[in-house]
């Protein structure tokens, strides 16, 4: 085949956005298969959903931030990105999962009028720390969010705004980095070789992924339809990129380890804020849009949900389920629709 015909038949696959939404879940499929099998080299669940799953599922977000900055394009949009990503992780994809699952995160070993399994006390222990991990982590998402809500007071995230947000982030990643060199410590094991072809393959999807978002966003910003145009492209965009978390949390829900389904919900959250808004604001100054504050305040809502949910009853009811899904729907509505 000639060299221009397969340079031809490359470009209009590069400017088909099916194509690129195509490319899009493979590549994310790709990285969430590999982040499984890291679990057993080294790294545990809940460690595994805070500390790495974060960076695949939210590697899209981290690449759209570097998109937009490298265009010049306004913070507006990669606000409205990363608002739109954790209110869908954090209301309809744990909606859904409670609504469909009743998903038990920590199973206690006796609770009146609720029958679980009988558990060892080493599985109880497990379950017991794992609480405690999910529950370290919701703080967290209050401290990222309150942290951005009040540097935004002023209207607008400056560069040394966006050096306090990437601080917070990068401090917060040490300190599971250094929780999983202690765990080894303690079990007396190392992480396996083969670990780095997994590395490599999550990084060719990293790549891959960078290749389908840059040129969907350059779609979306030449469209000029009704819905796809580059007005709505921080939601359009924010839709989308949810989507390798939604893949995570049906993989783990029907794997049984809901531990992890939330851990990498709330921890996909902390790549959006505040690493990709501090990331952002460390080039260009970001003037806040009018729906962060209603995105902000149903984040800080469902996280204390999440909190009493998985200190109080460690499960989620369905009718909780419900709550977030119509929340999730008053956000719409108050943002993209209204």
């Amino acid at each position: 085949m000639p060299v221009n015909t397969v340079q031809h038949l490359i470009s209009i696959y590069l400017h088909n956005p099916l194509s690129l939404f195509a490319l899009f879940v493979l590549a994310s499929v790709l990285m969430i298969w590999r982040l499984h099998a890291m679990e057993s080299k080294g790294f545990e669940g809940t460690v595994l959903g805070t500390l790495i799953m974060p960076y695949c599922s939210g590697a899209a977000n981290l690449i759209f931030a570097y998109v937009m900055s490298r265009s010049g394009g306004n913070g507006k949009v990669v606000i409205e990105n990363c608002i739109v990503n954790n209110v869908t992780n954090l209301t309809l994809i744990l909606g859904l999962s409670a609504v469909l699952c009743t998903a038990t995160a920590v199973p206690a070993r006796s609770t009146p009028g609720v029958k679980y399994p009988r558990v060892s006390k080493q599985d109880h222990d497990t379950h017991r720390l794992n609480k405690l991990e999910l529950l370290f982590t919701v703080v967290a998402l209050f401290l990222f969010t309150g942290a951005l809500w009040a540097l935004t007071r002023d209207g607008v995230v400056d560069f040394y705004d966006g050096v306090v947000l990437v601080g917070l982030f990068l401090f917060w990643q040490t300190l599971h980095v250094f929780e999983i060199l202690k765990n080894n410590v303690r079990k007396d094991r190392s992480f396996h070789w083969t670990i780095w072809l997994d590395l490599l393959l999550i990084a060719v999807s990293a790549w891959l992924i960078y290749q389908s978002v840059n040129n969907l966003v350059e779609w979306v910003d030449n469209a000029d339809g009704r819905i796809f145009n580059s007005a709505n492209l921080g939601w359009l965009s924010g839709a989308v990129m949810v989507l390798p978390n939604a893949f995570l949390a049906v993989y783990f829900a029907v794997a049984g380890r809901q531990d992890i389904v939330v851990s990498s919900q709330i921890g996909d959250g902390h790549i959006c804020i505040p690493m990709c808004v501090g990331l952002f604001a460390l080039f260009h100054n970001i003037d806040i849009p009018p729906s962060m504050q209603t995105g902000m305040l149903i984040i800080l809502g469902a996280g204390a949900t999440h909190f009493l949910l998985i200190a109080l009853l460690g499960r989620w009811q369905r009718y909780v389920g419900f709550g977030l899904l119509g929340a999730y729907a008053v956000f719409l509505y108050k943002g993209f629709l209204g």
